[in-house]
């Protein structure tokens, strides 16, 4: 028998080996093959002087950010309350007054 874990979308037993992914040829999912051997390990998100940031945490910008695609900038010292903590390159994701939704890297912040 196969000791491929199951597709975690349609349960199917069929899956295979594609790589370093598992995929489902029912219904095409794709998932990492890491993330079904260590599915309890969380990724800790750190600020700039090494705090650990979680969600509804307020921090600090550090740095002026210059905003893609506009002549805005977000200031250093700008606030910003009630984070929230996503996958990818940019790990914040927030409001910022007088500017609305952004992403934010967590090397440019610090926490309050």
């Amino acid at each position: 028998m196969s000791s491929l874990p199951p597709c975690p979308q349609c349960s199917s037993e069929l899956t295979y080996e594609d790589g370093d992914n598992f995929v489902c040829p029912e219904c095409a999912h794709e998932w990492p093959q890491k993330a079904a051997a260590g599915a309890d390990e969380t990724r800790v998100i750190r600020d700039s002087n090494g705090n650990v940031l979680q969600d509804g945490d307020t921090v600090t910008v550090i740095k002026d950010l210059k905003i893609k695609g506009s002549s805005s900038v977000v200031k250093v010292g700008t606030k910003v309350k009630n984070i929230r903590l996503v996958e990818g390159d940019h790990d914040i994701d927030c409001k910022i007054d007088g500017i609305g939704a952004m992403s934010l890297k967590s090397e440019f912040v610090k926490k309050v």
